[in-house]
């Protein structure tokens, strides 16, 4: 009898262990269970992220590639500018000693003709020095039509270059500039004046139209020709409508 007592607490001694034994390794199993399921997410979040900073990391590459293009190239365009204004100087300071040296000769000439109608020379001689004198003054007057072209390329170069170098730099027109609208487009915003490059229009140039002494609008010169002269609107500038017979007067008059 005390044998089977002892085998029962025996037996059952050993259900209680193992009971508490599969309670403590089942415990394991799901705190295990838990940590796997966490470094799991813990690793997906870390590749998602990694993605993510891949994704940036190769926009922003990108864009750096772009602006360097865009950089280099705004570079390329001030260098083009500074050489052709460079050039165009070379080519104004030769002009004025090629008009310095026509006055000259035709002063000469014209101080020879005078000694020769002093000294009582013959009809022929003074024709052909009347002849040069005329030669030299078409010499003289073409030369002063080229150098004031070249005076207003190296102008609009100049005003180019600091455009380049100052996007809020005001390009500077002929305080006595002044005219009229002759056509208006309200649909482009963009209108047409009745003066030019001959009156000393200038591109990117502001001109501020009025009306019976009211403002209307300020608009910048897109385009210019020998007597004519193309402008947009500048937005936030437009007071009224813009019709035609506007005076127009420099914004930014050179003093």
């Amino acid at each position: 009898m005390l044998i089977r007592i002892s085998l029962i607490i025996a037996i059952a001694a050993g259900l209680v262990v193992g009971g508490l034994n599969f309670v403590k390794v089942k415990g394991k199993i799901t705190t295990l269970m838990t940590e796997r399921n966490d470094e799991r997410a813990a690793k997906e979040k870390a590749q998602t992220e990694l993605a993510s900073t891949r994704k940036t990391l190769d926009k922003t590459e990108s864009d750096l590639k772009q602006t360097k293009q865009d950089l280099d190239a705004t570079t390329a365009q001030r260098d083009k500018a500074i050489a052709d204004a460079a050039a165009q100087m070379k080519r104004a300071a030769q002009l004025t000693e090629d008009l310095n040296k026509t006055r000259k000769d035709r002063d000469d000439a014209q101080a020879e003709l005078a000694s020769f109608k002093a000294a009582g020379m013959n009809p022929q001689q003074v024709l052909a020095a009347s002849k040069r004198i005329k030669q030299l003054e078409d010499n003289l007057a073409g030369l002063q039509d080229e150098n004031k072209l070249l005076g207003q390329k190296i102008k609009k170069l100049k005003n180019e270059l600091a455009l380049y170098r100052n996007p809020k730099f005001h390009v500077q027109l002929p305080a006595k500039l002044a005219g009229k609208v002759l056509v208006s487009d309200p649909k482009w915003d963009f209108v047409v004046l009745n003066f030019g490059e001959d009156q000393g229009a200038l591109e990117n140039g502001e001109l501020l139209l009025n009306r019976n002494g009211k403002l209307v609008a300020k608009v910048i010169i897109r385009s210019v020709q020998k007597d004519r002269c193309i402008a947009n609107v500048e937005p936030g500038w437009q007071l009224g409508e813009v019709m035609e017979g506007d005076l127009a007067i420099p914004a930014y008059p050179s003093s």
